[in-house]
This record gives C-alpha cells, sequence and structure tokens, in this order.
C-alpha cells in the first residue's frame, strides 16, 4: 500500500498542526525564560501560558503545582520519590516507569479485569504504619482498563496515605478531573495527545511537600533545576488545550473501535478481546489470536504497512509477553498471542478496515497451515 496505517496512539499519537505550529514559533523566540530581558520574558510568558493551559485541562485548582519534566516516566518518578514516603503501594499492572521508580514498592493485587482489588488495598493500608503512597494509573496503556479513581482516593485518604495517578494514558481520550478524582499527584505527557515528545507534567495541590529531582539552578519553582524546554512545553500546552475540547470526538474514535473488535469477534470464535466488558479507553483494543505469538502479527502488520504493538511501548523496542496480562491471571496463551491497536485523531475507517483484512488474512493463513500440519501426522 502507498502510505502507513498508524494504529498506535498509546505509544506516541502523531503531532498535530496547531502545536507544530506553536513549537516553530517557540523555537524562534531566542530568550532563556530566566532572563530579565524582554526576549526571557516572552519565553517565559509561553511557559507560563503553558502551564496554565496544562491545569486548565485537567481541572486542577488554580492553587496547584505545576512542574513540567522531561517526560512521563521523570513525572512518575518525581512523585514517587519526591514526597519521601516510608511505604509506596501501586498496583500490579502499573507502567514500567511507576514499578520500576523504587525498589520497595508493594503490588496491590487486582481482579481478573486488572483493576486494583480496593478489599486488598484496604488490608495492605491497615496492615502498616508511616506515611503511605499509593500510586494507581487511571488507564492502563496495554488493555486501556479504566480504574475507580475516587474509590480509591477515598480509601487511601482514610488512612492518611497520598494519591498519585498515572494519568498519561487517559488524558485526550475520557475526562481528566483533578478535583473530582480527589487525588494528590497527577502525571502527564504530551506525545500521548498530539503534542511534542520529550516533555511530561506533574501536577501536584499545594499541600503535597515535594522535593527537588534534579537540583540546582532553580528553574521549575525550585522543583526541577535546569532550563526549561520552552518550545516543547509550548507544544504542551497547545496540546493539553486541544485535547480537552476534543474530547466529544472520542466517540467517533470509539465506534472505530467497536468496529474492529464486532468483525474480528464474528470472523474468529476463538479469537479474545481482553476486557471488553468493563470500562476502558475508546480507542484501544488488545486482542489475543489464539495460536499465533505476538511477534509474529507484528511483523506481518508491518510488512503490510499497519503499525501496532505487542503492548508497552517503553521496553527498549522488545516484543515481550504482557506483564499485564499476567498480573490479571491470563495465561501464557493469551499474554504472548495479544497485539494492542490503538487509535487516535488519525485514524479513518479505511484504516481500520485494512487491519482487520490483514489480521483475517494470517488467521486464515494458520488455520490452513494448522490443519495442514494435522493431516500429515
Amino acid at each position: 500500500m502507498s502510505h502507513t496505517v498508524y494504529l498506535d496512539h498509546n505509544a506516541t499519537s502523531p503531532l498535530k498542526a496547531e502545536v507544530k505550529k506553536a513549537v516553530i514559533y517557540a523555537m524562534e523566540i531566542e530568550g532563556n525564560p530566566s532572563s530579565v530581558h524582554g526576549a526571557g520574558r516572552k519565553a517565559k510568558r509561553l511557559v507560563e501560558d503553558a502551564r496554565e493551559q496544562v491545569r486548565v485541562a485537567v481541572n486542577a485548582p488554580k492553587s496547584a503545582q505545576v512542574i513540567f519534566t522531561s517526560c512521563g516516566t521523570e513525572a512518575n518518578t518525581l512523585a514517587l520519590n519526591g514526597v519521601n514516603p516510608v511505604r509506596v503501594l501501586a498496583s500490579a499492572t502499573e507502567h514500567a516507569s511507576v514499578l520500576g521508580a523504587r525498589s520497595d514498592i508493594e503490588s496491590i493485587p487486582v481482579d481478573a479485569f486488572g483493576r486494583v482489588d480496593l478489599g486488598h488495598l484496604q488490608t495492605m493500608l491497615a496492615a502498616g504504619d508511616g506515611h503511605a503512597l499509593v500510586s494507581v494509573m487511571m488507564a492502563n496503556n496495554e488493555t486501556g482498563v479504566l480504574q475507580h479513581i475516587e474509590d480509591i482516593a477515598h480509601l487511601a485518604h482514610r488512612f492518611g496515605a497520598l494519591v498519585h495517578v498515572d494519568g498519561i494514558q487517559a488524558l485526550g481520550k475520557v475526562n481528566v478531573d483533578f478535583l473530582s478524582l480527589g487525588i494528590d499527584m497527577l502525571s502527564l505527557s504530551a506525545h500521548k495527545i498530539g503534542g511534542p515528545l520529550g516533555v511530561g507534567a506533574l501536577i501536584a495541590s499545594k499541600d503535597v511537600k515535594l522535593q527537588a529531582s534534579n537540583r540546582g539552578g532553580g528553574q521549575g519553582g525550585g522543583l526541577r533545576g535546569g532550563t526549561e524546554n520552552v518550545s516543547g512545553i509550548s507544544g504542551f500546552g497547545v496540546a493539553a488545550e486541544i485535547a480537552k475540547s476534543e474530547l466529544v470526538g472520542m466517540q467517533n474514535v470509539k465506534a472505530l473501535r467497536d468496529h474492529l473488535e464486532a468483525e474480528i469477534k464474528a470472523f474468529a470464535e476463538d479469537a479474545t478481546v481482553i476486557a471488553d466488558d468493563v470500562e476502558r479507553l475508546p480507542n484501544t483494543s488488545f486482542i489475543s489470536m489464539a495460536g499465533v505469538s505476538a511477534e509474529t502479527q507484528l511483523m506481518t502488520m508491518d510488512l503490510a504497512g499497519i503499525c501496532v504493538s505487542a503492548g508497552s511501548a517503553c521496553s527498549s523496542g522488545k516484543s515481550k509477553s504482557s506483564l499485564v496480562l499476567k498480573a490479571m491471571g491470563l495465561g501464557e496463551d493469551i499474554a504472548k498471542t495479544a497485539i494492542r491497536v490503538s487509535l487516535g485523531h488519525t485514524n479513518k475507517k479505511n484504516d481500520v478496515d485494512h487491519f482487520i483484512s490483514a489480521w483475517k488474512d494470517l488467521y486464515q493463513r494458520q488455520a490452513r497451515k494448522s490443519q495442514n500440519n494435522t493431516a500429515a501426522v
């Protein structure tokens, strides 16, 4: 085919035209935002405008701290280490950037859909002493499953624990409301919403006492030293504003996702769509093709000009069986044969139909191969 069909928006969503324009404009400003002259003040204005755009996009209070980082991973690391908790509790299905942020994380069990078991969480909180932090992602990056954040936050606060939410996959796909969720900290990333790569943010309520990650320089309100990435931050602000305004359009994306899953299920009775009967992100489908490794599926799709993934994109480019699915209690036969399709603002029905056609093609070839092998025995 003549063009690439990009169905990997959960890994990164292509840069939006308005964002690109904002980035270019910011790159043409010569001032350092820490300088007091006119050019410096102009650069600083862009940073502060973006800070406000990101805050408004998630309905964080005006008093909230918005700390720009190099990415979502850095935002998560700052949250888990910046409050110096005695205990950190995180769900078993968290992103690697959370689970790898500390060596002493206590794993919160999840149910068969990957949602935090509130009973287990209560037992864990009741059994501990000292300042605790509970970290749970709002939407899983592989399955798209949404957590009951309000309930988790209410429970955690009863025991005096702080609550951090990785909202990186949720922003731009579902409504992310800092105040309504009742949380203390929220991590975000620009490139998941059509913003530039290399910029993220941690939003923290004013009462959260954070310790600096990068010391020195005094930038970032003393919480992240180093000259700000003005062009990236400016692009992030525009992307966040657009994401908030375009939420209604996710219903069209959901319709495409539902069409994809309906076609696959009707064609292959042994195909499994992970967690398809619980609340998920409207753009995400995690599908297992029985008996066909995820690696084989990825290679086949790539040759057909289709970009999908085997789950998280943060594993050094490797295709591994999903640890998320294993935490949900699903067997190796599912974990090793599942691929993720994640749609976004660039996709149309013909993109989805091309994927369906390629998926069916591979399924039929594998079915014929199995029949021939059986006949030869």
